[in-house]
């Protein structure tokens, strides 16, 4: 119950019941809180005893731990029935990724091999006005910039 507080929290807490209630009263404070923690667990108890048997026995091995998503899905990835495992065995994220660099990578160099970047038709020159056919007739200049468009940038 107490898994998360440390000795220095416990003894603030002590410090802290000490101020607050008194030396005289303590006692009886500690005995009222246990009582009801002890009447909260039974009630809780007797509710999963009671939902246990109206669920029937179809359900007899239902635990209300399994309710929490992470104890869920940890059961789930052990029970292994759909095969989750060999799923998650068969696919190599690594390996997809290079794949796909390895792809991109390529189609690039194809790409800037061919000079089609300095004719102004490509993504690193500027916005080509898709309107006004290109002269295929004209060689592009080498030096010449592609046209400048403020609004594409």
């Amino acid at each position: 119950m107490f898994n998360d507080i440390g000795p220095l929290e416990l003894v603030t807490l002590v410090v802290l019941a000490v101020l607050v209630f008194g030396p005289d009263k303590l006692p009886k404070v500690i005995q009222d809180v246990t009582r009801t923690i002890r009447k909260i667990r039974e009630f809780s108890d007797s509710a999963k005893a009671d939902i246990r048997d109206e669920l029937g026995p179809e359900f007899k091995d239902f635990e209300f731990e399994d309710l929490n998503p992470k104890t869920f899905i940890r059961k789930q990835l052990d029970n292994d029935e759909l095969g989750l495992k060999e799923i998650r065995n068969g696919f190599n994220l690594k390996k997809e990724m290079a794949e796909v660099t390895d792809a991109v990578q390529g189609r690039d160099s194809e790409s800037s091999g061919s000079g089609s970047a300095s004719d102004g038709t490509g993504s690193a020159g500027g916005s080509v006005d898709m309107s006004k056919k290109p002269d295929m007739t004209k060689k592009p200049d080498p030096d010449e910039r592609p046209p400048f468009d403020a609004d594409a940038t």
